[in-house]
Parts: structure tokens; C-alpha cells; sequence
């Protein structure tokens, strides 16, 4: 969302004389409309007085007030928000293990195709990251604590294997409780967290899930969710087909409550494009900057396009 603030903001007044300027333009063009109808022979008075293109006065004036606008907006200084690159931070992969997993839906099936997704997105999160590893079953568990070593973390998340139940709210107070295992800066400060969130079915043990969320909220942790797998996926237990869509609307929710963004992936292909934009997601941090000097930019083109503009208006061109 794009949020725009002033550091002077008493100093917008002038913008109040726009209204005014505009008000006076239009006087000024009912009037000579009335004074150009004293005169019937028009054919005289156009030999005498050359005509002028009336879109480009409208123009001219249009582009002045644009300018007037521009530059007294950079006088009361604007705020905008600019995206920069994180110096730290501690992200914790949490990866569905769930039998329904297995469907192969995914080739060649969900579970390794998502281990294969995973290990590229750590690879490619910046050295100074912390990465911390959680699988989610009906009990959940941290299989790599926060570090750098992408070795390590590689190795946890090959070593993962299927087991039974999808506890997602447990999976979510096992990812906050990694997180509290992160090493502090040489300041003593906790670096942010996120977790990244990857299920493929629905919530079946444990703790309500929009009741972790909203610890997660409470702590300032935001949730990242993937919706992962085809709505027509299924697996064979006991003999018996069982269909296991993910829960969508469930992933959403979650990721609204903590203020991170919820993605779906039906293919390799699309969980590695997902991965993609979550690397730049959470690696960068919206910080307020001062955007006088691209206010005041604005303000010149506009002026400068309106002096041509006026120019145009009274040069005599053969």
C-alpha cells in the first residue's frame, strides 16, 4: 500500500492557491468569451488579431498548476517508502510432512518435489540469514535450529520423511519456538523473524491454527503460507483413495492475520517462481525516505513542458 507523508506539513497552505488559480482562469475565459461577441465581423478581427489554439492555453495553464502542485508539495518535504535489503534476519522453513504428501499430483511427488523447492530457496537467501527447519505432522518438530550453515540445512530438509496428521496451529507455536533459538547481534538485538509456511492439506491435530496465527500477530511475526498441491489430488492409505485438496481459505486467513502474503502452487514449476518472490518478500524492509528532490523533479518537468507550452502560444511560426 502507498503511504505518503510530510515532514512540513503546515507548509502545504500554498497548495490552497490552486483552487483560487483555477477559479480566476475560468473568470478570465467567460470574460473574453463575452468580449469576443461584441464583435460581429469576424472575418476583420481575425486579420488583426492572430488565432490561437485553445488546447494548448488549457494546456499551458494545466501544466502550470501541475508544476504549482509539485513544487509546493517538495516544499513541505514528502515521505515516501523505499524497499531496502534486510542486514539480518531469521527465517523458519516450515514444511508439511503429512502422508498426503506422497500424492503425485506433483511429480514426482509433492513431498520431494517441495524438498527440492526448498533447498534452492535457502541457497539463494542472503549469507548473513539465519535458517532455521520445522516439519509439520501431527506433532511437529524443529529438525535445525536457527544458523547459517546451509549445509546443515540442506541435510534436514532431505532427511525429511512422511508421518501421519497435519497439526498446522502446532506447526506454527514449534516455528515461534525456533525462532526464540535465534543467536542475538553483537548489540544484543534479536534479529526479525518469518516463517514460511508450506502445507498441502488440512488442519487434523493439535491446537486451533488461527489461534497460533495470532500469537504469531502478538509477536510481529509475519506468516508466509503456500497452499501446495492440485484441488484433484489423492493418496492410497489402507486401501482406501482419500482426495487431500489444500486448504486454501485456512492458508489465507493465516497469512492475513500476521501481515504476510499467502501464495497457491500446483506445480515444481510455480512452487519455485512462489519461492522466488517470498526470497524478495522477506528480504527486504519498506523504510520511510524523504522524496523531496523527486517531488521537486516533477515540479520542473511540469513547468518546464508549460513554458514551451507559452512559448508556442505567441511565437509566429511561418
Amino acid at each position: 500500500m502507498f503511504e505518503l507523508s510530510f515532514l512540513n506539513p503546515e507548509r502545504l497552505w500554498v497548495l490552497l492557491l490552486v483552487p483560487l488559480l483555477v477559479a480566476a482562469y475560468v473568470v478570465a475565459v467567460m470574460a473574453k468569451k463575452k468580449t469576443g461577441m461584441r464583435y460581429t465581423n469576424t472575418t476583420i478581427l481575425s486579420q488583426v488579431v492572430p488565432k490561437q489554439s485553445q488546447w494548448r492555453r488549457h494546456l499551458a495553464v494545466g501544466l502550470s498548476l501541475a508544476a504549482l502542485v509539485a513544487l509546493g508539495s517538495a516544499w513541505a518535504r514528502p515521505n515516501g517508502v523505499d524497499m531496502v535489503p534486510r542486514e539480518r534476519a531469521t527465517v523458519v522453513l516450515v514444511i508439511d510432512i503429512s502422508q498426503s504428501m506422497q500424492a503425485t499430483d506433483i511429480k514426482p511427488n509433492r513431498l520431494d518435489a517441495a524438498k527440492q523447492a526448498a533447498i534452492a530457496f535457502i541457497k539463494q537467501l542472503p549469507s548473513q540469514y539465519n535458517v532455521s527447519v520445522v516439519s509439520m505432522s501431527g506433532s511437529p518438530s524443529v529438525r535445525l535450529p536457527p544458523t547459517l550453515d546451509r549445509v546443515m540445512a540442506q541435510q534436514a530438509i532431505s532427511s525429511m520423511r512422511v508421518q501421519d496428521s497435519t497439526a498446522i496451529g502446532e506447526g506454527i507455536y514449534t516455528a515461534l519456538s525456533a525462532l526464540q533459538m535465534a543467536p542475538k547481534g553483537d548489540d544484543g538485538s534479536v534479529a526479525p523473524g518469518a516463517i514460511v509456511l508450506l502445507s498441502d492439506g488440512q488442519n487434523t491435530a493439535g491446537r486451533a491454527p488461527t489461534q497460533a496465527a495470532n500469537e504469531a500477530k502478538k509477536a510481529e511475526v509475519p506468516i508466509y503460507t503456500i497452499a501446495y498441491g492440485t484441488q484433484n489430488g489423492y493418496v492410497d492409505l489402507d486401501g482406501k483413495r482419500e482426495p487431500v485438496p489444500p486448504d486454501v481459505e485456512l492458508l489465507r486467513t493465516i497469512a492475513t492475520m500476521t501481515g504476510g502474503t499467502t501464495y497457491e502452487a500446483e506445480s515444481l514449476s510455480e512452487l519455485e517462481r512462489v519461492y522466488s518472490n517470498l526470497r524478495s518478500e522477506v528480504g527486504m524492509v519498506p523504510v520511510k525516505k524523504e522524496t523531496t528532490a523527486l517531488w521537486a523533479g516533477y515540479g520542473l518537468a511540469f513547468a518546464v513542458v508549460a513554458a514551451l507550452a507559452a512559448v508556442s502560444l505567441g511565437a509566429r511560426w511561418p
